[in-house]
């Protein structure tokens, strides 16, 4: 059952992402965290994951004053959650660190994470692989440019976490292991 603390959590998204597009679209960033709110509540999650789902890119794309605020507002277990499905934070001027050393501590990190991180995470990344099959049916290998990573690196890095996803036994697991083969496909 969802109560009113989904919504306060919504709410917190919203303005975490107010002004945000997807990367090349006009969609409004925030179809990317309730997409993964939906994923998740899909495979299981209850009220408090799925609240993280809403909230799992606040700190990344939003400023770490989302960590405290989200812990404040919604407990640990929805900020440790939050946390752990953040893979880097800007600098204070705008950078993150550079793409594959970032990726590949992701990948390490949820060898041991917890199940709630895992439902999480393989919720976003399942939603991001999706749009990303999606736009290589509607404008091809494009798609691609629109990432810091070529088309082998992006390719690698769902395969890589598919893979985890299925040794660690996580709900979405299948799923994101058959996107990940159609988006192998597409891209050629």
């Amino acid at each position: 059952m969802l109560t009113e603390r989904i919504a306060k959590a919504l709410a917190l998204a919203v303005e975490a992402h107010d002004g945000q597009k997807r990367k090349g679209t006009n969609i409004p960033y925030i179809a990317h965290p309730m997409g993964v709110a939906s994923i998740a509540l899909d495979h299981g999650a209850d009220e408090e994951q799925a609240m993280a789902a809403l909230l799992h890119d606040a700190v990344e794309d939003g400023g770490v004053q989302y960590a405290k605020l989200i812990r404040e507002l919604f407990g640990d277990r929805v900020a440790d959650i939050v946390e752990g499905c953040t893979d880097g934070v800007p600098d204070v001027s705008g950078k993150k660190e550079a793409w594959k050393p970032r990726k590949e501590r992701y990948i390490a990190h949820l060898q041991n994470a917890t199940d709630d991180v895992l439902l999480v995470s393989g919720s976003d990344k399942l939603h991001n692989a999706r749009a990303i099959v999606e736009d290589l049916l509607s404008i091809g290998p494009a798609v691609f440019d629109r990432f810091t990573a070529s088309q082998e690196q992006t390719i690698w890095y769902y395969e890589t976490l598919a893979g985890v996803f299925f040794q660690r036994g996580t709900p979405i697991a299948k799923a994101l292991s058959d996107t990940v083969l159609r988006m192998k496909q597409l891209a050629g």
